[in-house]
């Protein structure tokens, strides 16, 4: 057990109002230099580019992931506990293993978010799990817990903690994590899309034997959820501005790597001795790691402004003075053209590789346990009157209309310029010829019918 505060301590959050620290442990852990590092890390990368509210960090969807997981096992432990007599299945001792991992489980993750993973191949689960048990001040902290307790905490990051209660209260299709996000994110970027009764929510969460199960009387409070998150991933995650932005950051990172491999070019201090390992492609130690967050990478864009090559220092004032890359809609039937929309792009005087890009949103908005599957999902049961589980999509219409169904949003990316119209531009017959592929934000060849052949 951990050692309680004299006084707990309370942090003001906009979203669950107050998040209550009780543990000595909790607030230690807030207080880590690798936890503070969370508050340089924006939640949803460069989103605020286009919702400008979005400047919410990391840091505080962890810690309100942590008072949601306060709240749930507090829950549990007054009315589904084991040692209560009441045939309850939650062992109450599983509380604090629970609210650690809510708090850490973000802890591992890099600058600008998914953008930094898929260009430098991390796993920000993996280094989370390396930051709780390697050389850090979380992992000092959690041995106090008891030798094993990093590796356990490390194992429901990783989902392969023996208590599926616990790893499903932290990841699932109706988690802690999931739902703070959700909410911070519509708060932070003024959408109502993500919305939804969550005190319901959490007050029909059941602890099962096989995991979480909901009471049938919060099936509407659920129903509600999965189409605010379904909305929230068409109108604000999938949004094409916004991957616009991620295009060209990604695109720049890339410019850089490659002029920084290049001995001709790279200068000495080009990338600077925090990025250097990065773009060097060694191998990242968790100290080197993290020292990178988001007002690094800033500055470094900010200098790379005047960097002497051209597409460089054009992706550069492109990316800090928000001016995404377009694009339209294309599917399989018209990608055989976008060979030939790069190369009226290169006629236009880009390099195609830097300033065109094909680029997938996609999400699966629920589906249910397939146990063939390679990352099989946990299902939402739900807990009937008489005891019996029974599945959401088998009880809502609603959801089982979108089960298994997913959401992929299919795009071309290129410069705006390439859709000028004005009739001295030195390329006009060119933009002409480009624009002539497009019809209503989508990828239309002359010739075809976009009602038939395109959509």
């Amino acid at each position: 057990m951990s050692a309680q505060l004299v006084q707990e301590k309370v942090l003001r959050d906009p979203i669950h109002n107050f998040i209550h620290v009780q543990d000595q442990i909790i607030l230690d852990l807030i207080n880590t230099p690798e936890f503070q590092r969370l508050r340089r890390v924006q939640q949803l990368g460069i989103t605020s580019s286009v919702f400008h509210g979005a400047e919410h960090s990391r840091f505080g969807h962890s810690v309100g992931a942590y008072e949601l997981a306060r709240r749930v096992t507090e829950y549990f432990n007054q009315y589904y506990s084991k040692n209560n007599g009441r045939n309850g299945c939650w062992d109450p001792a599983e509380s604090l293993l629970t609210m650690v991992a809510a708090l850490l489980h973000d802890v591992g993750h890099g600058a600008f978010s998914h953008t930094f993973e898929h260009l430098f191949q991390t796993d920000h689960e993996a280094m989370t799990r390396a930051i709780i048990t390697g050389d850090t001040e979380i992992n000092r902290i959690l041995l106090q817990q008891g030798p094993d307790f990093p590796n356990k905490v490390a194992s429901v990051i990783a989902k392969t903690y023996p208590n599926q209660q616990v790893v499903q209260l932290i990841s699932s299709q109706l988690d802690v994590d999931r739902m703070d996000y959700l909410l911070r994110d519509a708060y932070y970027t003024g959408t109502k899309y993500g919305e939804f009764d969550i005190d319901r929510i959490m007050r029909t969460m059941r602890p099962t034997t096989q995991g979480i199960g909901f009471d049938i009387r919060g099936m509407h409070a659920v129903e509600d959820y999965i189409v605010s998150r379904y909305q929230m991933y068409q109108q604000v995650y999938f949004h094409p501005v916004s991957r616009g932005m991620e295009v060209i950051l990604e695109h720049l990172l890339h410019r850089v790597k490659e002029l920084q491999q290049n001995q001709n070019i790279a200068e000495e201090d080009f990338v600077g001795p925090l990025l250097r390992p990065l773009f060097n492609d060694q191998p990242l130690s968790v100290r080197d790691y993290l020292r990178l967050d988001d007002h690094v990478f800033m500055t470094y864009i900010n200098i790379w402004q005047d960097h002497p090559d051209q597409i460089l220092s054009d992706l550069a004032q492109r990316f800090l003075q928000r001016r995404p890359l377009k694009s339209i809609q294309i599917n399989e039937k018209t990608a055989p053209y976008l060979d030939n929309l790069e190369k009226i792009v290169q006629k236009a005087g880009y390099n195609p590789d830097y300033y065109t890009a094909r680029n997938d949103a996609y999400d699966l908005p629920y589906d249910d346990y397939k146990p063939s599957d390679k990352k099989p999902r946990t299902q939402i049961d739900f807990i009937l009157e008489d005891g019996t589980h029974q599945e959401l999509s088998a009880l809502s219409p609603l959801v089982a209309a979108i089960k298994g169904r997913a959401s992929v949003d299919q795009r071309f990316f290129f410069p705006k310029e390439m859709l000028n119209t004005g009739p001295d531009e030195l390329f006009a017959q060119i933009h002409h010829n480009f624009r002539s592929f497009i019809k209503n934000d989508t990828l239309t060849p002359p010739g075809l019918d976009s009602k038939n052949d395109v959509n």
